[in-house]
């Protein structure tokens, strides 16, 4: 396993780096111009003079490998120093903090570096991404193991309607619906989540649990969906195993059977889908940030997109594309490690 793992991270370096290219140049053929912000009364050589500060004057590929030194390079020395609180790689330099800057993957639209931002806006997603999804997974989890075992009972059938709208409803449809049921009708939780709002007693605790309600019922409800269907599947395939009628025949209790024999061989897929899910559920967030004024990553993202910040953008959806290569890695690991049949040598 230790082999495979080693194997694995070595081919992911490649892969990301075809990943980075291949996002690279789709933004390079996308429309837009980072200039079309600019007042029309700046003459056109300023416009020009503002370009090829921002590096537009150049050829594609030096951009690129301009973009891969800054975040394979500099980054990671600027995050180590920032660990450490000592300048140990960029100290060296005359004024460390300013050509750090200048050095760095720098967005157009803030002209900040990118990477400072994504950790600033970081907590609000992961408040809300993090916990939707453990919501999601210990919901679903019960919800499919009860399924199947008393398959096409109420219980199942109403199970299975519910999973059926989460799948088939997206979050622009349900977060609106929510905002008009819960806010607007009953006046229960706020429309628009305060990224502002401090945590520092209980009642303002109890104001910050109202406001991640409905963005995390949001994400939760999809979660919950395919978790919970996948669950019941699996729980199904092993409840009709040979080796379950062996345990119940050597008179094992029924509850024995179901928690320690069945849920535990039930558990190795979805676990890989759970895995896998991660990175998805960050995607699902840029709607539901959106929607919810969520002052996160996924709101960040399609600011972006709008400014023609081409350097946030790429640099979010590398963190994307690395978070779905990453899991997958952690899904192929955990599938050997649930599974002792398994080897990947």
């Amino acid at each position: 396993m230790l082999t495979y793992t080693i194997r694995r991270l070595v081919l992911a370096v490649p892969t990301l780096l075809f990943i980075s290219f291949a996002i690279f140049m789709l933004l390079q053929l996308a429309p837009g111009d980072p200039m079309a912000q600019v007042p029309l009364t700046v003459p056109p050589e300023v416009k020009q003079q503002m370009r090829e500060a921002l590096g537009l004057g150049e050829p594609p590929l030096v951009q690129y490998w301009k973009w891969l030194v800054q975040v394979f390079w500099i980054e990671p020395q600027v995050f180590i120093d920032w660990v450490t609180r000592e300048s140990w790689l960029l100290g060296w330099l005359p004024d460390t903090q300013l050509y750090q800057n200048e050095l760095r993957v720098i967005s157009w639209q803030t002209r900040s570096p990118v990477m400072d931002i994504v950790i600033q806006r970081l907590p609000q997603t992961m408040w809300v991404v993090g916990l939707a999804y453990v919501v999601g997974v210990l919901i679903a989890l019960p919800i499919g193991v009860y399924s199947a075992y008393r398959q096409y009972s109420v219980f199942d059938q109403a199970g299975t309607f519910v999973t059926m709208i989460g799948f088939s409803i997206p979050p622009f449809f349900t977060g609106p619906l929510l905002i008009v049921i819960f806010s607007v009708s009953l006046g229960w939780f706020p429309s628009i989540y305060d990224t502002t709002h401090v945590v520092n007693d209980w009642a303002s605790f109890k104001v910050q649990l109202q406001q991640m309600v409905m963005p995390v019922m949001v994400l939760a409800l999809q979660t919950t969906a395919q978790i919970s269907r996948y669950m019941r599947a699996s729980m199904l395939d092993n409840l009709g195993a040979d080796y379950v009628r062996t345990a119940r025949a050597k008179g094992l209790s029924e509850a024995v059977v179901v928690t320690i024999h069945v849920l535990r061989n039930s558990m190795i897929p979805v676990v890989t889908v759970i895995a896998l899910g991660v990175p998805a559920i960050f995607g699902g967030a840029i709607i539901t940030e959106n929607v919810f004024k969520v002052n996160g990553i996924g709101q960040l993202l399609i600011t972006a997109l709008f400014a023609n910040d081409l350097p946030m953008v790429m640099t979010l959806t590398f963190i994307f594309a690395f978070l779905i290569v990453m899991f997958n890695l952690i899904a192929d690991v955990l599938y050997g490690v649930l599974d002792p049949r398994i080897r990947y040598d």
